[in-house]
Parts: structure tokens; sequence; C-alpha cells
């Protein structure tokens, strides 16, 4: 019984440390119509960039997502750009990223400027997200 009770306490120490060892990091364009949550942690980093006014239009919402469809995009350290799917927002989040400025994410690094915003990840994968447009590449 103790060594089941000592396993078990590593185990939730282990996760606690794992936990602990995560940043949130949270920004803004200055426009305030693009807000980013992004997460680093040792093993891995993810962003998350939510866009409130635009003219373009995501592909069909898939049938396994049950909340709002292609508000944003999401990056993680090494894959592709991915539209999101979730029932809350990135809006409103964190401090105004000046235009011109730079915010890493771990190995991602996000740039705002005037025509919008560009988050690149260590693969070179990432997205150009405006009023106007959404690129992923």
């Amino acid at each position: 019984m103790l060594r089941r009770l000592t396993l078990a306490t590593a185990i939730i120490l282990l996760i606690s440390a794992a936990c602990a060892s995560a940043k949130l990091v949270e920004f803004r364009t200055p426009s305030g119509n693009i807000g980013c949550i992004g997460e680093t942690a040792k093993a891995d980093n993810s962003v998350r960039c939510d866009i409130r006014t635009r003219s373009w239009s995501p592909p069909p919402r898939p049938k396994s997502c049950p909340f709002d469809w292609g508000q944003g995009l999401s990056l993680n350290r090494l894959g592709r750009a991915r539209y999101v799917c979730a029932g809350d927002t990135a809006l409103n989040t964190g401090p105004k990223l000046a235009y011109g400025a730079t915010r890493r994410i771990g190995s991602i690094v996000c740039v705002s400027r005037t025509s919008g915003l560009t988050c690149t990840n260590a693969a070179g994968h990432g997205f150009r997200m405006s009023r106007t447009r959404v690129t992923r590449f």
C-alpha cells in the first residue's frame, strides 16, 4: 500500500512540475482586432490567434467541430497552422504588441505589422492574418 501511495505521489509531483513549467503568453495587435494566447512548455509550445473583424471566410466547418469555427488559427512548435474550433476566444487578452514588434512563444515567433500578424514556427510553417486575408504556409 505504501509503495502504491509513493508511486501515486511521484506521478502527481511530475504532472505538477510539468504544468508549473508551462508559461502563458498573451498579446494583441494595437488595433485590438487580433488577440493571441500562447503557451510555452519545456517539450512543446503553441499559439492561438483569433480575429474579430474579417472579410475572408474559413473553409467549411468539419463535422467534428461542435463549436465556433474558423475565428482564428493555431500553430504548434512544428506542425502546420490549423483553423480554430473553440467555444472561447483569444481576443481582448494581454498587452498590445506594437507594430514592428516581435513576441516569442518558445520556438514560435509572431510579428505585428500594420498589414496584420504573422506567426512562424521552427519548421517554417505558420500564418499571416489580417482583416482582408489569411494565408497558411
